[in-house]
Formats: structure tokens, C-alpha cells, sequence
């Protein structure tokens, strides 16, 4: 060790200014920068913005739709997409109805076979793509529509509107009068999450087959089934987004993500997509995802009370996506051309 020098006896280390660098220009930052901002000028200008129960909807909307975000980025974490998730989500729903109301089956068992039917129906699209070598676009796009047509002929298109009370008024229950529980199951969801990808051999499995598929494949990671169980991980998601919205509406009805589930693509691919988690796969953000859920209605939250129309928040949400695919790849080479990544 004599005589070399020290710099190249230790590895180099970020600099500080570096690290506060990226973390300025994180998605994750960002986000939490501009709820802020939004939710201070909504505030300061809109009328019962931040009324007990004005905070209370719009928290239970962001458990549902950052739950919905996750069973997109669960799939998206491989460079894949699921456009079935809203259809996987009304068929454990509905599932869910006909087992509480029609079978007069409890309710906890009743949401423990819904959510493993979704589960069950994510492994079909896994085990299609990777038997397939189709890319999950095209599965995924030809289940949708087999699960969802399957599901209104099986169920004939019937609501299921006398469920037991206490689902009802579990959507209905307030923490402090503000915070609803299916606000606080997407968070608990997020964290499991969080400690899936950061801690355990499966997650870390997941992130290498996204970011690499043939050096994972080189050292021994068998990506066909990491694959099959990120779709099977959307699934599950899918479902619980689907009892959440049961929850809140008090009823499982076929229409409940819109026509086939569609209604469901955009605040699947928003929220993940604005919390930083690449489409490409290989890095997920599940703060992020919750942070961008958040931001999306307290966006539109604020513009109902502005009765700015439907069709323009569409437009706007639809917007957004755009900017944040192209903000992240302006970000990315960036921080690669500092050298930061």
C-alpha cells in the first residue's frame, strides 16, 4: 500500500453537491414541490378546497388510483405493460359481489378469492407472454377483452348493489375525519412494495430482468418466471384497485373502470410514469407513484371546483403523460452527461 496514492486506494464517492444535484432534479422532488404548490394556490383561492370532507374524497381517489398505479408499475419494472388491469380489477369485483351478496359468503374470505382470481389472471397473461415470446402489449390487449367479455356474460352485465353493510361503511369510515382507510391500504401497499424491491432476491430479480433481460439471463436469473410473477403481482394490485373502488361506491357494478376497463389506462401509466419509474423497466419509484397520484387530483380536484370540463382535464392528464416521458429522457441525459448516473 505504500506509496499509492489515496485516491486510488478508496472509491470515489459522489460529491455533496452531486447528491443534492440529483436529488433536485428527482422526480420524487419535483412532485412533492408541485403538490405543494398546487395544493397552496387551490387553497388560497378555491372555496372549500380544504374542507373535511373535500380532503377526504380526494384521499380516498388517490388510495384507488395510486393502487392502480402500482399494478402498472409492477409490470412496467420489466419493460412490460398490462392494459388489462381495469379488467382484471372489475372481475375480482365482481367476483367479490357475487360471492358476499349471491353466496352469502363472508366478506374477508369473499376479498381473499377475489384478489387470487386477479393474481390467477395475471399468471394467464405472464405465462401467455412468456410462452408466446408476444410482447405483453398484444397479450395483454386480446385478455382484456376476453377477460372483461367473459365476465359481463358469466354475470349478465348485473350489479351487484346489496352487498353486506359494513363494506359500504368501510369506505365510508374517516381517521380524524379526513383520512379514509383505503387511502392508508395504498400506502401500506406501497411500503410492502418498497421493501419487495430494496430487500428480497425476487425484487431485486425483477429490477435486473427490466434494466438487462440477457446479462440477467447470464447470471442465472430465470426472467421467464420473474415475468410471469410480475404479472401475477399486477394481478393482486389490480384486484385490491377493484375492491377499493367497491368500497367507495358501495357496490360492484361492470362499468365501475369504464367500457372493457379502459377508463383505467391513464391513471395506470400516469402515476407511475410521473414518480419516475421507466417504461424501458429496470427502475421503479413507489413514492413516486404515490406522489404522482397525489398530484393528478389534487390537479383535478382543483380544476372541478374551477368547473374547468371533463374533457379539458382529460386533455390536460393526457398532456402530462406526454411531458413526463419527455421530461424524464431530458433528465436522464442530463445527469448522464455530468457523469451523475
Amino acid at each position: 500500500m505504500t506509496g499509492v496514492p489515496r485516491s486510488s486506494q478508496m472509491p470515489a464517492t459522489p460529491s455533496r453537491s452531486a447528491v443534492s444535484m440529483r436529488v433536485l432534479l428527482s422526480n420524487e422532488f419535483g412532485l412533492t414541490a408541485l403538490i405543494a404548490l398546487t395544493a397552496v394556490v387551490f387553497a388560497l383561492t378555491l372555496e372549500g378546497f380544504t374542507s373535511p370532507f373535500s380532503l377526504f374524497a380526494m384521499g380516498r381517489q388517490i388510495g384507488i388510483d395510486t393502487m392502480i398505479g402500482l399494478a402498472m408499475m409492477a409490470v412496467i419494472v420489466t419493460g412490460g405493460l398490462d392494459l388489462s388491469v381495469g379488467a382484471i380489477g372489475v372481475c375480482a369485483a365482481m367476483t367479490f359481489g357475487w360471492l358476499a351478496q349471491t353466496k352469502g359468503v363472508p366478506v374477508l374470505p369473499s376479498v381473499v378469492l377475489a384478489v387470487l382470481l386477479g393474481g390467477g389472471l395475471g399468471f394467464i397473461n405472464g405465462f401467455a407472454v412468456v410462452k408466446s415470446g408476444v410482447h405483453s402489449f398484444i397479450i395483454t390487449l386480446a385478455s382484456m377483452s376476453i377477460f372483461f367479455g367473459i365476465m359481463v356474460f358469466l354475470t349478465k352485465a348485473a350489479a351487484y348493489n346489496g352487498l353486506p353493510a359494513e363494506v359500504s361503511a368501510f369506505g365510508k369510515f374517516k381517521f380524524f375525519k379526513t383520512i379514509s382507510p383505503l387511502l392508508l391500504i395504498s400506502v401500506a401497499s406501497c411500503i410492502g412494495l418498497a421493501l419487495l424491491y430494496r430487500f428480497t432476491v425476487l425484487g431485486r430479480q425483477m429490477l435486473a430482468a427490466g434494466a438487462n433481460a440477457r446479462a440477467a439471463e447470464l447470471s442465472g436469473i430465470r426472467t421467464g418466471r420473474v415475468i410471469v410473477a410480475c404479472h401475477i403481482l399486477t394481478g393482486l394490485l389490480a384486484a385490491m384497485a377493484g375492491l377499493l373502488v367497491v368500497a367507495r361506491t358501495g357496490a360492484a357494478v361492470p362499468s365501475m373502470a369504464g367500457q372493457l376497463g379502459q377508463d383505467w389506462l391513464l391513471p395506470a401509466f400516469l402515476a407511475p410514469v410521473l414518480g419516475g419509474t421507466l417504461l424501458s423497466g429496470g427502475r421503479v419509484s413507489v413514492l413516486g407513484t404515490l406522489l404522482g397520484a397525489t398530484f393528478v387530483n389534487v390537479l383535478t380536484s382543483g380544476l372541478l371546483l374551477m368547473q374547468v370540463g371533463s374533457f379539458w382535464i382529460l386533455a390536460i392528464l393526457g398532456s402530462m403523460l406526454l411531458a413526463a416521458v419527455f421530461t424524464d429522457r431530458a433528465r436522464q441525459v442530463f445527469l448522464k452527461s455530468r457523469g451523475m448516473i
